[in-house]
């Protein structure tokens, strides 16, 4: 087999995890943080954006069979695929954080009521929760994720509303139903004379789930992930939806047998708590997925390795060369160039692709590591196919194919993360297009037509979401692009001041 056959024959997967579900058994590194989250030691996962979240959240979902032999129930409370289930709260929200906490609290009922009823989980306590969500009608035949959270909500805002309306909760003599509302759940603690008459609040109903689940020796996960996404377009709403949910989720830790698993964006829980959130500091259970060297090279090497052309051209064992972490750096030397950019001074190949693919917040994610080598093998493939020279000796990658490969990397990520999720910052992003890579408050002031104090606040907005890296200077405030976003603005290496650039990089510095 000839290289251009062998590189038409591989693949390094997808760069995003929801479209390769199946496969990411296979390539996942199971580190000690993964393995701490499938103990239930981990409540909380914050990462970057390409950190690795949703592959954790998927593989949940895809081990259920295996949590299941522990006594664990996993629910997937927002849809792994498609339009995320709460992207319709946009155009009609919950009025207050409070409703949004309601709405939290019933939903997550809902599922577990519905998990209950699926698993035949009986007694006393569990019948209650079902009869009492089925008469509400939260457990209906459409049991579809939008079709229930569509029952919440109208069910939360019909128990609202007969509040107001009514000035205190009754119940209908003849069919002993809330006035309003279509069932006895409430969203408070019931008096004594509504508890008697058969109302009944969401808290209540969850300690019942617990003695139930206590009394069958399960537990249930409840999962969400793709918060992101789901309220992107608002950020009062995203900042209401998502405090709502944290107090949700101390509120939970008084169960044993119910958790909550949240797959958050770090960007977005700095964002949310940069306004006050007191509670923050009673969230202990969580983790921050990092990538450093060596796992990015596990990742590279595990994904090059589910080849079995590859495996055959290299005459390696995948089993053997997972197992040592020198073999890993053999291979990877084998396939890639020893250097991108020549010369006693210059990086090795590996480095090179950790800081072309690094943002200004000093991260590397796993996305862009793997758009970086779908990008390559498509460039060297069609170099190839074009009756170009096979790469020397071993080696399957060009340095030319290398450095051509940062182009769509660095254009996806700026217009798909940047200009998608931060439309208010398009405007300065976009003139700095052909500008130098190392700017200050006073000509980023000049390039956006706005005083120095204003750039410092606007160009502080842009370190924070990664798109600057402050390096300053003799306590002046310099602010550097990272290679990540220099395609695709076209930007000029060098300081755009007549000072010496002294902490600047060269493209061919590293």
């Amino acid at each position: 087999m000839n290289k251009q056959e062998l590189l038409r024959s591989i693949t390094f997967g997808k760069r995003i995890a929801e479209e390769e579900t199946a496969e990411l058994n296979t390539y996942f590194v199971e580190t000690d943080q993964w393995q701490r989250i499938f103990a239930g030691e981990v409540d909380v996962v914050y990462g970057a954006k390409g950190a690795g979240k949703s592959a954790m959240y998927s593989l949940l979902q895809n081990r259920a069979d295996a949590l299941f032999d522990r006594g664990v129930l996993i629910i997937a409370a927002e849809n792994p695929r498609g339009a995320p289930i709460f992207k319709d709260l946009v155009a009609d929200p919950p009025a207050t954080e409070d409703e949004f906490r309601n709405l939290w609290k019933l939903y997550f009922l809902s599922l577990v009521g519905k998990l209950l009823r699926d698993y035949e989980i009986g007694g006393d306590p569990a019948q209650k929760v079902i009869d009492a969500l089925e008469e509400a009608q939260l457990l209906q035949k459409e049991n579809t994720l939008p079709a229930i959270l569509r029952s919440v909500i109208d069910y939360v805002r019909s128990v609202i509303r007969a509040e107001s309306i009514e000035g205190g909760l009754k119940l209908d003599p003849t069919t002993g139903l809330i006035v309003g509302a279509t069932g006895k759940i409430t969203l408070r603690e019931p008096s004594s004379a509504q508890r008697q008459a058969g109302l009944i609040s969401a808290d209540t109903l969850f300690n019942l789930v617990n003695v139930a689940l206590a009394d069958s020796n399960f537990r249930i996960w409840v999962a969400l992930d793709r918060l992101d996404v789901a309220f992107a377009d608002s950020e009062t709403l995203e900042g209401n939806a998502l405090r709502a949910l944290f107090r949700v989720y101390l509120d939970f830790l008084a169960y044993d047998r119910l958790s909550l698993k949240i797959f958050l964006r770090s960007d977005i829980w700095r964002r949310v708590t940069a306004g006050g959130f007191r509670e923050a500091s009673h969230i202990t259970r969580h983790i921050t997925i990092a990538w450093d060297k060596d796992t990015l090279l596990n990742l590279i090497i595990r994904r090059a390795l589910r080849n079995d052309s590859l495996r055959a051209f290299y005459n390696v064992s995948e089993v053997l060369v997972l197992q040592d972490a020198q073999l890993q750096k053999q291979l990877f030397a084998r396939v890639f160039p020893a250097q991108v950019n020549v010369g006693p001074n210059k990086p090795s190949t590996f480095d090179w692709m950790i800081s072309r693919t690094r943002d200004g917040l000093g991260a590397n994610a796993p996305r862009e590591m793997i758009h970086l080598l779908i990008s390559a093998r498509d460039g060297q493939l069609k170099r190839l196919e074009m009756g170009n020279a096979e790469p020397p000796d071993e080696t399957l990658f060009e340095r030319i194919t290398l450095r051509e490969a940062l182009s769509p990397i660095s254009n996806v990520r700026l217009n798909q993360t940047l200009y998608a999720e931060y439309p208010n910052l398009m405007p300065y992003l976009q003139k700095l297009e052909g500008a130098k890579t190392q700017q200050t408050p006073e000509t980023l002031g000049t390039i956006w037509g706005i005083d120095p104090a204003e750039a410092l606040k606007v160009a502080s907005s842009l370190r924070d979401v990664g798109f600057f890296e402050r390096r300053d200077s003799d306590e002046k405030p310099v602010f550097w692009v990272p290679f990540l976003y220099r395609e695709a603005l076209r930007m000029v290496q060098g300081a755009a001041t007549s000072e010496p650039d002294d902490t600047q990089q060269s493209d061919f510095d590293d």
